[in-house]
Parts: structure tokens; sequence; C-alpha cells
């Protein structure tokens, strides 16, 4: 559906080159001196079963089979982050494998097709086998992951994904969507809640406290959720600019962004004097990157906010308040890469490319219609400068681990 392109704000540069070099070629974009860099990505969880072999191998590394990571990676991906001088690095969704129900009593396999009863554990296997400890375990191993980058000058900021969320095995919804769990949601916030606008790290990290923070929709707010959503969004202002967190699959209301939540913190922010930009940060994509395309009949479709005439209204809400404020919706999901603009204003940025097995498959890659991109380890780099201009870098690496590419530049004007 949406591809990268070629405009006169995006600009490719030649592969393999060295990071310092890649940096030094887009200097060019605005004269102001860059204020903030910050970088997103998402889904580095590994798959058990369905990892993909034409990339990690045909089996995975006792480690990663433990606790279902794309390490090499994301580690990979963070250390080049860093190398960027990023500060900041939203992770949106799915860095654990999870996909269970995340309360005691309750455990899921990959054979099983459903799961609705609690059996108490009365062994020691039976509870390292419950879906609660799995979340946890899976949880602490990404945590370890991210500590060096905390440590040495990079905030993370999580973003709540479907596998966070939801519970495969558990019966789908009226819509036929897998529902998300209370104790999933309970789960996340033991896990993550300490990075939601951690004041006193925010201020140590990056030099000053938040601005405004404001945080998710209650439970019974207008966009109708059923659970508290304070440690699952959130937002706040930074060196002029605002930054919002959203969850796109909460109890309830799965495969949906809260827009009137949305509407409402961007009014507040918008009314605020020297706001320049908007980023805002969630899962799900609010349109799916086609990557089939359409070749021998094939399409991809309702991986985002569009999979179905239901979730698809509340999107067209959704979207409207970004191209209102001007937005940048960044987010992941599908396993891929790719930048847009699918109303022909606001920027939609797709990396889901942080280690989960690629959606577009080694068959199809040689398919010349298709960029080499759809399976590549990528993520953005955003640089933002004192004018209120913006570089949005595309980075990445091909499936074999090969030299770091920067694939496009988006610039969007003061």
């Amino acid at each position: 559906m949406h591809r990268p392109f070629t405009t006169a704000g995006l600009v490719k540069a030649a592969a393999g080159l060295a990071i310092a070099a890649l940096a030094a070629a887009t200097q060019a974009q605005s004269s102001a001196p860059v204020v903030l860099t910050f970088s997103t990505v998402g889904d580095s969880r590994q798959d058990p079963v369905t990892f993909d072999k034409a990339s990690v191998g045909n089996s995975l590394t006792p480690q990663d089979a433990m606790w279902l990571q794309n390490t090499k990676a994301i580690a990979r991906i963070l250390r080049t982050i860093q190398a960027q001088k990023s500060t900041m690095l939203f992770f949106n969704g799915d860095m654990v494998h999870g996909y269970g129900w995340a309360d005691i009593g309750y455990t899921s396999n990959l054979a099983q097709t459903s799961i609705s009863s609690q059996v108490l554990p009365t062994t020691k296997e039976a509870v390292i086998g419950s879906d609660l400890l799995k979340f946890y375990q899976q949880y602490a191993f990404w945590r370890g992951m991210v500590a060096p980058v905390m440590e040495t000058g990079t905030y993370v900021f999580p973003v709540p994904g479907n596998h966070e969320t939801e519970c495969k095995a558990c019966a789908k919804n009226s819509d036929g969507q897998r529902v998300a769990k209370v104790e999933n949601e309970q789960a996340w916030a033991a896990n993550m809640g300490d990075l939601i606008l951690d004041t006193a790290r925010f201020t140590s990290i990056l030099g000053t406290a938040p601005a405004n923070p404001a945080f998710g929709p209650a439970s019974g707010s207008p966009d109708g959720l059923t659970t508290d959503q304070s440690k699952l969004g959130y937002s706040f202002d930074y060196k002029n600019q605002h930054f919002v967190v959203i969850n796109t699959d909460p109890v309830g209301a799965e495969t949906s962004a809260p827009a009137q939540w949305l509407a409402a913190d961007l009014a507040a922010a918008r009314a605020r004097s020297g706001i320049q930009k908007i980023f805002v940060f969630g899962h799900k994509p609010a349109f799916t990157y086609d990557y089939l395309g359409g070749i021998n009949g094939q399409h991809a479709t309702g991986a985002g906010l569009d999979a179905t005439a239901a979730t698809t209204t509340k999107r067209d809400a959704f979207w409207a308040v970004i191209e209102q404020y001007n937005a940048t919706y960044f987010c992941g999901h599908e396993h891929i890469y790719n930048i847009s603009r699918p109303q022909g204003g606001a920027y939609q940025v797709l990396v889901g490319s942080g280690g989960s097995p690629f959606d577009d498959s080694a068959s199809n890659n040689g398919n010349t219609v298709r960029p080499s991109t759809d399976r590549s380890y990528s993520w953005a780099t955003v640089r933002v400068h004192s004018d209120g201009a913006v570089d949005i870098l595309g980075y990445g690496f091909d499936e074999h681990f090969g030299a770091t590419q920067l694939y496009d530049q988006v610039f969007i004007a003061p």
C-alpha cells in the first residue's frame, strides 16, 4: 500500500557507509543546530516456532530459545543508537514474547488453542512453566538488555504492544480480535512502571525534568476504556517538543487508539507557548503497510488499526487527530520498515523491525518490485533542530547482519 518513495526531502544514501560518514552526509538539511536526537524501534521478541531461519539459522541459540529475544539484532541496534548520540529511545512494543495470561494458575503452551480455567500450581515445575513467571522472566531479560543504555546516557521509554497485553490462547472477542487481560496490563506496570517518567532518572540523564507530564486515560474515560491506563500511556514536554505514548491494545478496546484522550492532550500541548513538534508512539500502525503489494494477487491486510470495519472507524478518528496537529506517528507490530504519508499529510514511521521474524519471507525478497528494506533490521533516528525542523533518518542492516545503511531521510520543515 505505502512504500518507500523519493522526494526532495527523502534522500537515499549509498550502502555500506560507516555511521560517522552517514551522519556527515545529512548535515545540510537544516542550518540550525541540532538540539535533540532520539531513536525509536519495536518488536525485538523472538518466536520459538516461526523464527526467521534465513536470518538466524536453523535453530535458535539456547539463550534466545529460553528468553525469546533476538539478542544479536537488538544488541547491535542499541549500540548503534548510542553511537548516533540518541539521548532518548522509544521502544514501540513487543519487547517480550508474552502472549499468555499473567495470573496465577494459567499455563499456555504452543499446542494450546484455548485457555480459560485456573489450575493452581502444586509443583516447582508448574510454577516455572506458568504464564506469570514467563512474563516476568522475559521482562527481566529485556530490562537487562537495555540497562546499559540507561546507564550511559539514553533514557528508554517503553510502549506496550499486543504481546505484552494480549492472551493468544484466550477466547477472542466478537470482532475476532485477541483479547487483552487486566493481569497482563498489571504485569506490564510491575515490570515497566519505574520507567514511566521517573523524574529523578529523567533529570539525571536528560538534564531537566519532564515538563507537563500527563498519564493515560483512567477507567471509564470518554474513550470507553475499562482499565486504568496511567502506566500504559503518558505524555510530556521536553525541549519544546511534545511526546505521547499510547496503548493500542487495552483491555476491552483491542486494536484501537484513545482518540479522545489524545485530542485533549494535544490541544493542551498546542496551547502551551513554545511547543514546536508533536511525536506520538504506539504499537500497531494506523495503516497496514501492504508489503505484498498485490503481487500474484496477494495483499498484506488487517495488521494495523484498520483490522476490521469497527477498528477502522476508530482508526479514522485517531488519524484525524494526528493530521489536525501535524503529529508524526511512530509504530511497530508489522515486522518491517516503512515510512509513509498515508493521507498525504502526517507521517507514519513503521519500525517494527528490531529482531522479530520478518513479515516478508526470504522467498519473496528477490522480487525487484519490493524494497530490499522489507527484510532488514531497522530503526529511526530523529534529529530536532532549534528552529523546529526535523530530520527522520531511517537506518538498518540486512537480514545477514551486513553493514549499517541509511535508507531514508525525511525532512519536516519548521
